[in-house]
């Protein structure tokens, strides 16, 4: 690893990234005050502010400043700052501190007052003991020139102490301490969250020849390390040997282990569950995908949503135009010595307090916050607020077709020389050798076909190498050039002869080989829809969005995928060049409105960056896609693309009420002080407990749904009935059985909506199944596979059949007990 891992060392000690916790962060006009604080200090570099969970995120050069002096200068501004270690959720008291539980011990005592008239003094005694971190809050906002809520506060405390209310100031200061504790328990559980992102990738990794253990920051490009049942993946990489099931939960939100062997593809921060993998490194640490994710959150959370700016820029003004109104009222008729001034300095006082904009400016950034966590636990990466409040408004989802709708893992059925000069072996090395400097997927399967008859490729002999999006590539090999693509490269070549064949033909793609103007092969790739594409367009259309296909395939191709999924698409266009895409984007973004694109390819970047909504296949995804998309799936489920837009529309509803809430309090306490009753407890309740409601209403985006009812699968022998009765544990839920198994639905290789059933042991795919094996007699039905002697479930004929079942079988049991 020598002096280059030195090196980055270095710099990775002289940049670093830290995180505390800011348990004095009330709402974002605290913001101006931390940045005031922190920016102008030297070796801070840059300073983000997550304010529902109390956080602040600080790159700075170690060597100029550490983390403790930067949670001293926080510390100075009585912020209650500290250094959050690694992968750590903040830790929050179990109960209140000491000094909020004195102020309320003392406050209860003044309350018996009536009966013993010195008792009144214990409030006073609450007030001194609880305001002093306001207090010292307070200075630090006024020193810096920031208006707060403590400022607020503080008028409103002082005001109730000159009118000797001094159980009504000991009440404020109770309330606002006790709230501020209540806020802390719950972002310290959205922090829970966040924190369990940032440690998902261990800090130490074992090199698979010395056995040493060394940190993940030391471990460069190609190292090989060595992955034990039980343990972490520390980083990126291929499989070299050895095999193992991977739990990518964490990653992916994906529940079925995937099985990994010798070329698979690894991820930081998944387990391995059991077996043992060598892993050859192809990243490193800090650019691994679970940093890559953890680093994208942190940015959308930090970042603020269109509504939110709105939001800021209103009570911006609002905070100081409620002061100076607050100031003349107070002002004006003790100056024009009107009757009752009390009342009217209570109004003010209550128009101080109504001044905090809390519960307003939470009302976005806390809903905000709490569904990008949640689309991150669920292999969702959201890029943002804005991004989110454009997902909501979605009304056309447009999907590219390889490695999108279909799996993009082509199989070559056909591979056919055409010119007695060139033969097949010779074919076939100019072709590997030149695919294999294509990242397409076609181009995998043209080079482990070629492999397969022994052919080792060789990319350093091919010169001149050129892409052309939509028709093909070009390279120059032992002086010949070689033109590869579909029917449109034959144009490219200047060939007077194009391709008749037809494109498509029983789902089998062709493409074409030229030799200069000469076509001298032709070859056949097949190709499957993905799991889950056809259930993910039925469930947009229940949303009451359109779906389309945009694929640079033949129609044919095109046609062919449409019937795979059910003929489920509303628009379908074929024969696409890159710029094609972006104008029907385009297009569609003008007759439909608001439109998302979904794609995987560097052909599709062009049309993400047009699209309203840019949708990334993140696992099979290039780069480009990624980074120009808005919205990354960390696995290959196109289901996931419907829950965004549910997860997106809730939030946008958990949005308009806390803002309506937060209006409405904040309307209905000064009514009543215009009325005649300003209650200047009532204005911190309701000020202090609509930021709590506010915070709690967001959270319940975080709860996970309950599952679907059971369902179970039955057949004209009632095997089901008979095998619960010879096994009184099998489980009640949602099965598939056989004469020789039963499984449940927790294996991967059974649907979650139906299940497929066999005299013998083949089961059901992952959603729904079809079989090759014509002896069976299977067709596909809802679904779910049939054959002549079994009887199937799926869809409503489980729903049907499940309560005859489950009820016979209940009388049975009863009976024979």
């Amino acid at each position: 690893m020598g002096e280059v891992g030195n090196d980055r060392k270095a710099k990775a000690a002289k940049n670093q990234k830290s995180y505390f916790d800011v348990l004095g962060l009330c709402c974002s006009s605290e913001v101006p005050l931390i940045e005031k604080i922190l920016k102008p200090l030297d070796g801070v570099q840059k300073v983000s502010v997550i304010v529902p969970s109390k956080t602040v995120i600080v790159i700075h050069d170690s060597l100029l400043i550490s983390q403790h002096e930067i949670a001293k200068a926080l510390n100075q501004a009585r912020l209650e700052a500290s250094v959050r270690a690694y992968g750590t959720a903040k830790s929050t008291k179990k109960w209140p501190s000491l000094y909020i539980l004195a102020c309320g011990v003392l406050l209860l005592v003044s309350l018996f007052k009536k009966f013993f008239h010195p008792l009144q003094w214990f409030a006073i005694a609450a007030v001194l003991v609880g305001i002093p971190p306001i207090m010292l809050r307070s200075i630090a906002a006024i020193r810096k020139l920031t208006l707060d809520i403590n400022i607020l506060l503080l008028i409103a405390v002082g005001g109730a102490v000159a009118f000797r209310d001094y159980s009504e100031a000991a009440f404020i200061v109770l309330l606002f301490t006790v709230a501020e504790w209540l806020e802390s328990k719950a972002s310290s559980k959205a922090t829970a969250g966040m924190s369990s992102l940032m440690s998902m990738a261990p800090q130490q990794a074992v090199l698979a020849e010395t056995g040493q253990v060394v940190d993940v920051e030391d471990v460069e490009i190609n190292t090989l390390i060595a992955v034990k049942a039980g343990e972490v993946i520390p980083i990126d990489g291929i499989v070299i040997d050895g095999w193992s099931e991977v739990d990518e939960r964490s990653l992916t939100g994906e529940s079925f282990p995937v099985a990994k062997q010798a070329n698979s593809l690894v991820w930081a921060g998944t387990l391995s569950i059991d077996g043992y993998v060598s892993v050859r490194t192809t990243s490193l640490s800090e650019n691994s995908a679970v940093a890559k994710m953890t680093s994208l959150v942190e940015e959308a959370q930090s970042s603020r949503s269109r509504t939110q700016r709105l939001i800021d820029s209103c009570t911006k003004y609002y905070t100081p135009a409620v002061v100076i109104v607050a100031a003349g009222v107070a002002l004006i008729p003790f100056l024009m010595r009107a009757s009752n001034p009390r009342s009217w300095f209570q109004l003010a006082l209550v128009l101080c307090v109504s001044a905090c904009p809390c519960a307003l400016v939470l009302s976005t950034p806390v809903a905000t916050f709490c569904a990008l966590l949640k689309a991150a636990r669920t292999g969702l990466l959201i890029k943002g607020g804005d991004v989110l409040e454009a997902l909501a408004k979605i009304r056309v989802v447009a999907f590219d077709k390889t490695g999108t709708i279909t799996k993009g893992e082509f199989t070559v059925v056909e591979f056919e020389s055409m010119s007695g000069k060139v033969n097949l072996h010779t074919l076939l090395y100019w072709v590997s050798s030149i695919e294999s400097k294509s990242s397409h997927p076609m181009a995998y399967a043209l080079v482990d076909h070629a492999r397969s008859y022994s052919i080792e490729p060789k990319p350093e002999s091919v010169k001149e190498f050129r892409i052309y999006p939509g028709e093909g590539i070009y390279g120059e090999i032992e002086g010949r050039n070689i033109y590869i693509g579909n029917k449109r490269i034959a144009a490219r070549a200047s060939s007077e002869t194009v391709p008749n064949m037809a494109d498509m033909k029983g789902g089998v793609t062709y493409g074409y080989v030229f030799l200069d103007m000469i076509q001298v092969g032709t070859f056949a790739l097949s190709d499957t829809c993905r799991t889950g594409a056809a259930e993910a367009n039925k469930e947009l259309k229940l949303l009451g969005i359109k779906t389309a296909m945009l694929t640079g395939d033949s129609t044919e191709a095109a046609m062919h995928a449409h019937g795979q999924i059910e003929h489920g698409m509303e628009i379908i266009h074929a024969e696409l060049l890159p710029e094609d895409k972006v104008h029907l984007i385009d297009s569609l973004k003008k007759r439909e409105g608001p439109t998302a694109m979904v794609g995987d390819g560097v052909n599709d970047a062009p049309a993400l960056a047009m699209a309203s909504i840019g949708i990334s296949m993140g696992v099979s995804g290039s780069a480009v896609a990624v980074e120009t998309s808005h919205i990354t799936l960390m696995s290959n489920d196109l289901r996931k693309i419907p829950k965004a837009i549910r997860l997106a529309r809730k939030t946008r509803f958990k949005i308009v009420a806390n803002i309506v809430f937060s209006l409405a309090t904040k309307i209905a306490i000064l009514a009543m002080a215009v009325a005649g009753h300003p209650l200047l407890w009532a204005a911190v309740l309701a000020d202090v407990g609509t930021c709590l409601l506010v915070i709690f209403n967001s959270m319940t985006l975080l709860q996970t749904s309950k599952p679907s009812q059971a369902k179970c699968c039955s057949s004209s022998h009632n095997r089901l009935k008979e095998r619960r009765l010879q096994s009184p544990s099998f489980q009640d839920e949602h099965c598939c059985h056989d004469h020789k198994k039963a499984i449940a639905v927790t294996d991967a290789n059974h649907t979650s909506d139906g299940c497929c059933m066999a005299n013998g042991d083949d089961f059901g795919r992952e959603r729904g199944c079809s079989s090759a094996e014509e002896t069976t007699g299977r067709r596909e039905i809802g679904g779910c596979c049939r054959s002549h002697t079994d009887g199937y479930c799926a869809g409503e004929s489980a729903v049907v059949q499940m309560p005859e079942i489950i009820t016979e079988w209940e009388r049975e049991k009863t009976a024979a007990t």
